[in-house]
């Protein structure tokens, strides 16, 4: 961060006096900060195109959701990968639950692109087509997005944690070409065999005209299944074939990520080739501080963008791992010791996986030899203040955390940690470069130190560059910027969803989606502020809060728990719940029942349902779950029967 202020400064006669000077910069002016963050990487043009001789050449109509970058330009992701297969070493790491490790060096890398890419044009896959991957987290999977992209086709992934029906409901608004699958994993001590999943998903996709698939040790070549008609991966990618990445413009596709679908059917996000380069270079090459001599480790899957996010690793040149397992078997330290055993520098988790740390009594910082690691990344909800303590004594003092928040929407992070930024408990660092974030009121006025709607007020280049099968643009409008203020002075922004509180400092604090947002008494509350204090009870594992309009101006705000094992909800727990809710909150923050929940729901990525449970306990008929989209669908009837049974009187 510090090599790219000073390089900027040098070039354009400006001084930084710290962090702020340059985000204030790289908001007032994006035409000079994209431009330089392309310089700054040396990122690569292809097909003769230039940048131009101006500033002015990088941006064209810097209004969102309009904005157009580079548009002369052209280029491939590949391309940008490739400028590192110099160096010796490894690049991706596999690793799955029941020991298994396999490598991909750098110079094997190209080799293994263009032997899948050859087969993948020899199924007929060209430029624009779509090739949809239906694996667990192997680095067949990075090689199978690396071909699609240098073939300038379409990538979209898909965990095999979700059924045939639900991959099914994504992959089959695109009319793929080729499906790429695995023949099973280990997950939880158990071989999860996908081998009559795949092949029924396979017969809901009919435009398919060809299949690779990925076996593993568990599977025996021999037996006969829907692999018949598909070509061994490891084949492929052992084939000898020229690598020449497609140069594409700038905004060309290069995959579709979904939206969690939970309410209906998953939106398809298209992000381009530039945009996601530019963007991610930024995200991990500056905020992250990564380069070749990093590895880059985050506990994710094919459905959640932070797949997407850590393949970025391979664009400054740093190794990757791929983990296909439960994070916490065989117990909640099997994550610590990978981050041992492969040396990882940034290792990037959950909330849940350090509340399961801290609530297991585990030391990482003493029984684990963590030397190498400098960064701790959390994503996926927001992370508590005292798991920030938890990290700074049990892990090592003062080490960097990370927390970010950004979305499918962007796959990047729009705020988070950064070199040279104070962390602060509870609170995301900043506001990341080139991204003008901001708290709203409902009048538009930007707010310092209050509660308001979060909202990006200028174009990034990895805003989508469209939805898929929405060809005027409607959706993709109505989704981010058909809002209260859009007949307003500034109806060009960008609603995020989220309640925020920007700080004098600069940085975030995130009390929750807006959309569900607690409003007892006309008082709004954020759910995040609850889990905090909730959580960090040791007899609960998780809080589930939310708020429920009832008839006559009724309202009903149950947290439901669910505990630790062991532990039950005696009325001194209780007790102890609403005592510390009321002390550390306020008394409005106190919730009217404490039940114990058989679990709580979650997306496939993580989040809680708030929205879609609120209205099921409210008994609204308007409103659909797809339980396809939900980690265990079981529990919607649960929490419906519990609706039912609430009295208002």
């Amino acid at each position: 961060m510090d090599e790219f202020a000073e390089a900027v400064g040098a070039a354009r006669g400006l001084t930084f006096d710290g962090y702020d000077d340059l985000w204030q910069w790289s908001v007032d002016r994006p035409e000079q900060f994209w431009r330089d963050v392309w310089d700054h990487f040396g990122v690569r043009a292809t097909g003769g195109s230039t940048l131009g001789d101006a500033d002015s050449d990088v941006l064209r109509v810097p209004e969102t959701p309009d904005a157009r970058w580079f548009p002369d330009v052209s280029l491939n992701y590949v391309d940008q990968i490739l400028a590192h297969t110099d160096q010796d070493g490894v690049a991706i790491v596999g690793l799955s639950e029941d020991g298994r490790r396999t490598e991909i060096t750098w110079s094997q890398l190209p080799e293994q692109i263009a032997g899948v890419a050859a087969t993948l044009r020899e199924m007929g896959v060209g430029r624009g087509d779509r090739v949809v991957a239906y694996l667990p987290h192997v680095p067949e999977a990075v090689i199978a997005f690396l071909a699609t992209a240098s073939l300038g086709a379409v990538f979209s992934g898909c965990g095999q944690d979700y059924a045939p029906a639900g991959a099914a409901g994504r992959f089959s608004q695109l009319d793929p070409l080729v499906m790429i699958w695995a023949d099973g994993y280990h997950y939880g001590g158990k071989w999860i065999d996908k081998r009559g999943d795949s092949a029924e998903l396979a017969g809901m996709l009919p435009t398919l005209t060809g299949q690779l698939i990925v076996r593993t040790a568990e599977s025996d070549p021999e037996d006969a299944d829907s692999a018949d008609a598909a070509v061994e991966f490891s084949v492929a990618a052992r084939r000898t074939a020229d690598l020449k990445p497609e140069p594409v413009p700038f905004d060309h596709p290069l995959w579709v990520l979904f939206s969690s679908g939970t309410t209906g059917k998953p939106k398809g996000i298209m992000h381009g080739h530039g945009g996601v380069v530019l963007e991610h270079l930024k995200a991990v090459g500056l905020h992250g501080a990564m380069n070749r001599d990093d590895v880059f480790f985050w506990q994710t899957a094919l459905s959640w963008m932070m797949w997407n996010y850590q393949v970025a690793g391979l664009l400054v040149g740093a190794r990757i791992i791929c983990y296909s397992g439960h994070p916490l078997n065989p117990d909640a330290d099997r994550l610590w010791g990978l981050v041992e055993s492969e040396r990882v520098t940034y290792f990037g988790t959950s909330p849940g996986q350090l509340q399961a740390s801290r609530k297991a009594g585990l030391h990482p910082g003493t029984d684990h030899d963590l030397s190498a690691l400098r960064t701790i990344g959390s994503t996926g909800s927001t992370l508590a203040a005292d798991l920030f303590i938890w990290v700074d004594q049990h892990v090592r003092e003062s080490i960097p955390v990370s927390s970010i928040s950004g979305g499918t929407d962007v796959v990047t992070a729009f705020a988070g940690g950064s070199p040279g930024v104070p962390v602060v408990p509870g609170e995301l660092s900043a506001r990341y470069l080139g991204v003008q974030l901001a708290s709203w009121s409902a009048h538009c006025e930007p707010l310092i130190g209050e509660v308001g709607e979060m909202v990006i007020t200028t174009a990034m280049p990895s805003m989508p560059v469209g939805f898929w099968n929405d060809p005027d643009g409607e959706r993709y409008r109505k989704a981010y910027f058909d809002h209260q203020w859009a007949t307003g002075p500034r109806p060009h922004v960008w609603r995020h969803g989220d309640w925020v509180t920007v700080t004098e400092r600069g940085s975030i604090i995130i009390h929750g989606r807006s959309d569900a947002t607690l409003n007892r008494n006309g008082i709004r509350m954020g759910s995040a502020e609850i889990y905090e204090v909730v959580e960090g009870i040791d007899q609960i594992a998780e809080g589930f809060v939310v708020g429920v309009d009832g008839p006559g101006g009724a309202y009903w705000m149950p947290l439901f728990v669910t505990l630790t094992p062991g532990a039950s909800l005696d009325e001194s727990l209780v007790a102890q719940v609403r005592s510390d809710i009321r002390r550390r909150l306020s008394p409005r923050h106190v919730p009217d029942e404490v039940i114990v929940a058989p679990g709580i729901p979650h997306t496939r990525t993580g989040k809680k349902l708030e929205v879609p449970v609120t209205a099921i306990l409210a008994g609204r008929a308007d409103v659909a779950v797809d339980p396809r989209s939900v980690d265990a669908p079981e529990l919607l009837d649960w929490y419906r029967q519990q609706g039912r049974e609430h009295s208002w009187k």
